[in-house]
């Protein structure tokens, strides 16, 4: 069973996997192709990511493109969409199902039913980092297979970018943080499930006065 010291970290790098997954969902760079020509003062950096694609000038100029098409995009990066969105949402939905579950809060009842909570929380987590990994794992499949088809020109080749490493990051943390909650939970013992309720011991200085008075009373028989 985790201790309350792990809870917390593992609570911590739930909360850096959260801002990672939604980092790695927004940001425009998850591949990559770098342009420089014959100078490096033109160069210029094409971006593309799961929402928009972005384009930056040496020059300081910067510009991007929304995706409003949503039927126009390649199947990887719908895909990758519905995974990131449905891993972002899996974690901050098992953050704060994990406040209650932690053994340092008074939320959740008694021990059972916080090592239930925990135990869900890390469901969460663990699903937030599958969707997360199938997102990234695709994109970067299809970056490299790209990248080494000769058939393709040298400019429509990318390489993997920032928010990629960055979503890899985030499952990991997932992944992490959901096996320490899953590992707090804890089932009540087979004897104490078993055993009926016992009766209630009587005082002993009510016992002593119950034989008392019977012992007086056979006196008197």
């Amino acid at each position: 069973m985790a201790s309350v010291g792990l809870q917390i970290t593992a609570f911590l790098i739930a909360l850096m996997a959260v801002c990672g997954a939604i980092s790695a969902t927004l940001l425009p760079n998850w591949k990559v192709h770098t342009e420089t020509g014959g100078n490096i003062v033109t160069a210029v950096i094409q971006m593309q990511g799961l929402w928009m694609d972005c384009t930056w000038y040496s020059t300081g100029m910067f510009s991007c493109t929304v995706k409003y098409s949503i039927l126009s995009l390649p199947l990887y990066i719908q895909t990758a969409r519905t995974t990131m969105v449905l891993s972002c949402i899996l974690s901050c939905f098992g953050i704060c199902v994990s406040i209650a579950g932690m053994k340092c809060t008074k939320l959740g009842g008694d021990r059972q039913d916080k090592s239930n909570i925990a135990f869900a929380a890390g469901t969460c987590f663990l699903l937030a980092g599958s969707f997360a990994t199938v997102s990234v794992s695709w994109y970067m499949k299809e970056i490299i297979s790209s990248f080494l088809d000769p058939s393709i020109p040298e400019s429509s080749k990318h390489e993997p970018g920032g928010a990629v490493y960055i979503g890899f990051l985030s499952a990991g943390m997932h992944f992490l943080a959901g096996a320490v909650f899953c590992a707090s939970c804890t089932k009540k013992p087979q004897e104490e499930r078993e055993s009926p309720p016992t009766k209630r011991a009587e005082p002993a200085a009510q016992q002593s006065e119950n034989s008392g008075a019977g012992y007086n009373l056979q006196d008197y028989v």
